[in-house]
């Protein structure tokens, strides 16, 4: 068992290569797993639904031959359904729904021969920047477990993070993946928009705000997995420029000299914290020193129209998204199966017409294209991923007279991750900053409009410069 321990603790890419060399079985990684869930779960709460008898089914059987094959992975309880298992959203409005069937992320993933033990927790619907749904209790950072793990995929970082599993699915509409990734001290990359596919059940997501990916331990294995689920699907609306290459030669590729523009503020005029500030300087310095050019420079955008404009896509989301629930589970949706802020966007999706909802579209798109303009003169942009370290449980928790104050709270948190969303383009939080508390300080890179490769080469220089997957959290022996 003690090779065991030391097992665990590898990337999926590695822990692959030991089940394809027949130096360990699938079932005796799954079996690993599942006892570090059931020891250290209790304390963490990162997953929700296990799924220990399929996988161990699963394991037995034969494996696919693609490159994770034996390793053991969670799934998301958010957009990726998994059949004959139920997907709640975090919401007990869907406590009993059972997904009909495999989505193509899903299919995709078994293909690349993961095993799925289990579902990891989320705020309800995904609205918030942290992960503390009122149906199954906050997910706790396995760094300070008084403090956040961040969201949405904030139950994925927190198993990756604590060694449950080596990578974990998650998806991002403002920041889902970077935000847990900078909270938990791992690498989270959102993808371009519509690199990896969503259907069936979808064609796009609050029209293409929301991707799918991972939380992951290293780069190479974020890479390899999005090469083994990027690409269109039959009857997608429309995809992502095709890579030149796989990802994963990528990963160790020469970059040559990046124009890199950095920036500590944030447009929304919000203060950045000391220690974000600190991280991104001392990001900027650590380029400088690989031989990129380095200047302090950002996009100029109208923070307001901004605000504004995804405020409305966002709520009207929240509205289609419990609408649709409603319709799948046959029954009215009322005010107390829900949080309450929740309830609050969901009205104030409602309110939105649909004319206003295009003209909020509209003007994101204008948006988009000011800042691609911006990267004309920049290979890549980098800024704080979050305005402050991981906060207290509770932060953005609303007063009953102010159920929309979780909202406003969370755009003090997450100033500089939604604009990917709007643009459509890649970041990444790369953990490369740990704070006088022992808290991980992620810093946020994005790249041009379907240019990964670029982000996948300079996150492998800045892992070999300043390497994190052997950091241990408290919670994790």
């Amino acid at each position: 068992m003690a090779k065991l321990d030391e097992i665990v603790f590898l990337d999926a890419t590695a822990q692959a290569e030991l089940v394809r060399r027949k130096e360990v079985t699938a079932t005796e990684l799954v079996d690993a797993a599942i006892e570090r869930i059931e020891r250290l779960n209790p304390r963490l709460n990162a997953v929700i639904t296990p799924m220990y008898e399929q996988a161990h089914a699963t394991a037995a059987g034969q494996l696919p031959q693609g490159p994770f094959a034996g390793v053991p992975f969670l799934l998301k309880d958010m957009v990726a359904s998994l059949g004959g298992v139920r997907m709640t959203l975090g919401s007990a409005f869907l406590h009993d729904f059972v997904s009909s069937g495999d989505s193509e992320l899903v299919v995709r993933l078994k293909r690349a021969g993961l095993i799925i033990l289990g579902k990891t927790n989320a705020p309800e619907l995904g609205l918030l920047p942290t992960t503390e749904p009122r149906l199954f209790g906050p997910t706790r950072n396995p760094w300070d477990t008084s403090r956040t793990a961040g969201g949405s995929s904030g139950g994925s970082a927190a198993a990756v993070a604590a060694g449950l599993v080596p990578m974990a699915h998650g998806n991002d509409g403002g920041g889902s993946i970077r935000i847990p990734a900078s909270c938990c001290g791992l690498f989270g990359l959102k993808p371009t928009r519509a690199r990896n596919p969503l259907g069936p059940g979808f064609g796009d997501i609050t029209s293409g705000l929301v991707v799918e990916h991972a939380l992951t331990r290293t780069v190479r294995d974020s890479a390899a997995l999005l090469d083994a689920t990027s690409g269109p699907d039959i009857g997608d609306p429309y995809w992502a420029p095709p890579p030149e290459r796989p990802f994963l030669q990528e990963v160790g590729a020469a970059s040559g000299q990046l124009r890199i523009a950095f920036t500590t503020t944030a447009a929304s005029g919000v203060p950045v914290h000391e220690d974000c500030i600190k991280a991104v300087r001392d990001t900027a310095a650590l380029c400088s020193d690989l031989g990129h050019e380095v200047v302090e420079a950002a996009p100029v955008v109208d923070n307001e129209l901004i605000t504004r404009a995804f405020m409305t896509l966002w709520s009207a989301n929240c509205a289609s998204t419990i609408d649709s629930a409603a319709f799948a589970v046959g029954r009215k949706p009322a005010p107390d199966q829900f949080e309450p802020s929740t309830w609050a966007m969901y009205e104030m999706g409602q309110r939105r017409s649909a004319p206003v909802y295009l003209m909020a579209l509209t003007r994101l798109q204008r948006i988009a294209r000011d800042v691609a303009r911006f990267f004309a003169d920049y290979d890549v942009w980098l800024t704080p991923t979050l305005a402050e370290p991981p906060v207290p449980l509770g932060t953005f928790d609303s007063p009953p007279d102010n159920p929309l104050y979780a909202q406003s709270r969370a755009a003090n948190f997450i100033p500089f991750t939604p604009i990917c969303n709007i643009t459509g383009q890649p970041a990444m939080s790369v953990p490369l900053f740990w704070n006088a508390d022992g808290l991980p300080i992620g810093t946020h890179f994005v790249g041009r409009f379907g240019d990964e490769a670029t982000l996948f080469r300079l996150a492998a220089q800045l892992e070999a410069a300043r390497p994190w997957a052997n950091r241990r959290p408290p919670v994790s022996a």
